[in-house]
Formats: structure tokens, C-alpha cells, sequence
């Protein structure tokens, strides 16, 4: 690692983070201020970085001193000093025993304001804004679900929640503070059973979305109740189409007129893809065409945290999904690729999984460089990235480029994907 510091590898440094310090390349990337697929060229070996920006941005993004690097004490040095005990952080040994790769999501709460534990947020009886405090800490570390995988939240997520259970289990506080309280405790469940899918643990993630919904149930929340049920519909898909239909339908049946417009167009459009990977295409229109309505609904009131991303970029995503699923590519296509076109980067994990659904419709329509390329970008995209989703959903459109040999793009794709 110092050797890497020293000659300015960052691409190596990178490499060592995440095999010793388990850091995905998103993280990294996040921290650093660079884009994730630039984070994997450089760990690839291809490229350098070379301007004071960067670099200072690297150092301030690793906690890597200044020393180390050729530049001046970083402004942070002193104070961290103090916080981890090392009177000398600039130089020798005394480096390495500070744990100065601190991309961590402990590093991460601290700059979205939430370094109080639900220990020093209680004094005593638990009084009437505390729901609202946690329904805050909530929205903001859901924020960190925008650029990282679920093998990176996920862990957080689950412990805001396990601490929000044993906080209504033990403190005491008015029945109406404890409804409150469930209501937050059902969206922290959903949060952390997001992450545990993302990442891959299907019995963790329907466990606590199953959790959930008898949490949202005690809490009265028609539409948290409703989003559980939505949670586990869309983990059931690939398993059981059917079962996922009528569990999507059971959500939409909770939807009361009063309902964020946000939170009923998520419903609908989750129960407009169940129908779609069953193979009902008007009963997938219906539902989109319902999802559309809820969003026209929109008055203006605030939304809830959990459901106020969906819009109306999001619904072109998810009808072009809905295309795809149902194999009508010259429906997908357009409409993929032009939300896709203005789709953030940043966002590599979502805009990798949404890229597999336009490189499934090119493969249907014949346009085998058009699936190739767009594959590719999947695979620079994921990268690094801690969510198991793109890679299992781009793996089928692999298998079937390589039924493709000839196409000079197709061969590039593949050797991507075994080097990757």
C-alpha cells in the first residue's frame, strides 16, 4: 500500500482497498469524487491520474495524508488527530497504525448528519419528535442507496432498524408515539430487505420484508403495508410469476384514495411488470397507464421519503422493462434508450440494471452490436459495484451473444465479461 502511494498507483491502491479493506469501487469512487468506471480502468491498469485536483481529492477521499502523497497537511489531519488519538499523522510508522482508509459507512453517516446514536437522541420517555427524527436519519442514509450496492448498506441499514425494535420494546412513550414509531420501523425493515436482495440474500431480504408488512399492519399504514407486499412480489418474480401477480395485486388492493401520489404509482408500476413477466400485456399497460394517473395526481403535498423517486423518468424505465419483458422490442427501445440517454453515471448500479433490459430488446431485434456494446457498458458499469442484480440479469444476454461469434463486438464483450 505505501509503495502504491508513493509512485501515485492508484489503480493498485484501489485494487488493495477493496481485496483487504472489502471497499467496493463505487464506494471508492463516491468518496474520491470520480466516476466508478474510471475507478475500475484505473485498478484494470489502464490509465494514471496525474492533475493536483485529483490527486488532493484521492488523499481527501482515502484519508490518505498529505505526506504520503508530495502534498501539505490536509486540512482534516489535525482534527482527526485528535479524534484517533495519533499526535504525529503526517509521517512514519505511526501512519499505518491509524486506520487512515476510512471510506467507510461509518465515514458515511457522519457526513449525512447522523452520528448520534438512538442513545444520545433519547432522554428518557420518548418524546413526540422522535418518529420524525428517525423518519429523517431514514431518508438520509436512503440517500447512500442512489450510489451504493446493498453489500455495502446493508449492514447499516439493518442496524438502524434493529436499534428503532429495541427502542419501541423497551423506552417509554404514548400509544400514539408508538404507531409512529412502528410506521418508521416498517420503512427501515424495507430499506435494509432492499439491501439484502441487492446484495444477494434472498432469506434475509423476505424475511424482512415479511417482518415489514406485520409492522406496517400494527402501524395502520394501508401503503407501507401495501409497499411490503410490493417488496415481496418483486423478489418472487423470477421464482413464481403468478404468485408474484397476485401478491402485486394484493398491494394495489390497499391503495385508499388519500395515498401519496408517489406510493400509488410505485405499486402500480410493480404490479405492471409482475403482469409483464407473466405475459399479460394489457393488464401491464392498465397498470402503467394507472401509475401515469397517480403521478398526473400529484397536488403538490409532500410525498414520503420511500416513494417520492418515482416520476415520470422512472415509469419510462419501468415501460420499457414492461417491453422487454413482454418481447416487444421496437416498443422497448425507444423509450429505453432515451431516459438512458440522460441517466446519471453516478447511479452506475441502477443505470447497469436498466442498460441489461435495452441490450435484451437490441438482442430481439436483431441489432447483435448495438446488444454488444450496450452489454459492454454494462459490464464497466457494474464494476466494482456491490449489488449481485446487473451481472445475473446481463448473464442470459451473454450466453446469447455468444451463440454470435463472427461480430468482432460480440468477441470484445465476451472477453470483457471473463476478465471482469
Amino acid at each position: 500500500m505505501r509503495d502504491a502511494i508513493a509512485r501515485h498507483d492508484f489503480g493498485r491502491l484501489f485494487v488493495l482497498v477493496r481485496k483487504w479493506a472489502g471497499i467496493s469501487y463505487s464506494r471508492i469512487a463516491e468518496s474520491c469524487s470520480i466516476k466508478p468506471e474510471r475507478v475500475g480502468t484505473l485498478a484494470r491498469g489502464q490509465g494514471s491520474i496525474t492533475t493536483f485536483e485529483k490527486i488532493a481529492a484521492i488523499a481527501d477521499g482515502m484519508r490518505i495524508p498529505g505526506g504520503m502523497l508530495g502534498l501539505a497537511p490536509r486540512p482534516w489531519e489535525n482534527s482527526e488527530a485528535l479524534i484517533y488519538g495519533n499526535a504525529n499523522p503526517g509521517g512514519g510508522d505511526s501512519v499505518l497504525r491509524r486506520d487512515f482508509l476510512r471510506v467507510s459507512l461509518a465515514g458515511a453517516t457522519v457526513a449525512l448528519g447522523l452520528g448520534e446514536t438512538l442513545e444520545h437522541l433519547i432522554r428518557g420517555r420518548v418524546g413526540s419528535d422522535l418518529p420524525a427524527i428517525l423518519r429523517n436519519r431514514a431518508a438520509r442514509l436512503r440517500r447512500l442507496d442512489d450510489v451504493l450496492g446493498g453489500g455495502d448498506t446493508f449492514k447499516l441499514y439493518l442496524s438502524e432498524y434493529e436499534n428503532t425494535k429495541a427502542l419501541i420494546k423497551s423506552a417509554s412513550k404514548t400509544t400514539a408515539i408508538e404507531k409512529d414509531l412502528l410506521s418508521v420501523l416498517a420503512e427501515q425493515a424495507q430499506q435494509a430487505g432492499w439491501a439484502a436482495f441487492d446484495m444477494g440474500d434472498h432469506v434475509a431480504a423476505k424475511k424482512l420484508y415479511s417482518d415489514s408488512h406485520g409492522i406496517a399492519l400494527e402501524a395502520g399504514s394501508d401503503s407501507l403495508t401495501g409497499n411490503a407486499l410490493a417488496f415481496l412480489a418483486y423478489q418472487e418474480l423470477p421464482i413464481s410469476p403468478l404468485i408474484a401477480v397476485k401478491t402485486a395485486e394484493q398491494s394495489c388492493a390497499l391503495i385508499r384514495a388519500q395515498a401519496p401520489s408517489s406510493a400509488r404509482a410505485l405499486l402500480h408500476e410493480r404490479r405492471a411488470l409482475a403482469h409483464a413477466v407473466a405475459g399479460n400485456a394489457a393488464a401491464a399497460d392498465a397498470a402503467l397507464d394507472a401509475a401515469r394517473q397517480a403521478l398526473s395526481d400529484d397536488d403538490g403535498s409532500l410525498q414520503p421519503d420511500w416513494s417520492r423517486w418515482v416520476d415520470h423518468k422512472e415509469l419510462d424505465i419501468m415501460t420499457g422493462r414492461c417491453w422487454t419483458e413482454l418481447r416487444r422490442p421496437l416498443r422497448a427501445v425507444p423509450v429505453l434508450e432515451a431516459v438512458l440517454g440522460g441517466f446519471d453515471d453516478a447511479h452506475a448500479r441502477d443505470k447497469a440494471l436498466y442498460s441489461c433490459w435495452l441490450a435484451d430488446s437490441y438482442l430481439m431485434a436483431g441489432e447483435i452490436e448495438a446488444a454488444a456494446a450496450t452489454a459492454s457498458q454494462v459490464l464497466t458499469l457494474s464494476e466494482g459495484v456491490a449489488s449481485v442484480r446487473p451481472r445475473q440479469r446481463l448473464q442470459p444476454i451473454l450466453e446469447q451473444l455468444e451463440l454470435q461469434p463472427g461480430v468482432p463486438e460480440v468477441r470484445q464483450v465476451l472477453e470483457q465479461a471473463r476478465t471482469s
